[in-house]
């Protein structure tokens, strides 16, 4: 059995504890969703537990780290391919948070 952990209710992405497979079923601790991954996810990546539209700000541990750069369905690895962090960006740049 695959298992992700998503610490705060409401965060859209939760961190996957293995490697995980396209298909493989992941559980989500703690509330014990189970999602199918759509797609490989390397080991503590990050997986989408819900459909996130394009422009969505991302959240994980209740904290805003990026925004969406296309459509991205849950199951799916998030990562630099399909989010832009806004951790790097300056204050001044962050209006969309």
């Amino acid at each position: 059995m695959t298992e992700a952990l998503c610490l705060r209710p409401g965060d859209d992405v939760a961190n996957v504890l293995d490697h995980v497979a396209a298909g493989d079923t992941v559980t989500v601790l703690p509330e014990r969703l189970a999602l199918t991954a759509a797609q490989e996810i390397p080991q503590f990546h990050k997986l989408a537990l819900r459909d996130l539209p394009a422009g969505t700000i991302v959240r994980r541990n209740g904290i805003a780290i990026g925004k969406t750069t296309q459509a991205v369905a849950a199951g799916t690895h998030v990562h630099v391919h399909n989010l832009r962090s806004l951790r790097a960006r300056p204050r001044t740049d962050r209006k969309d948070m």
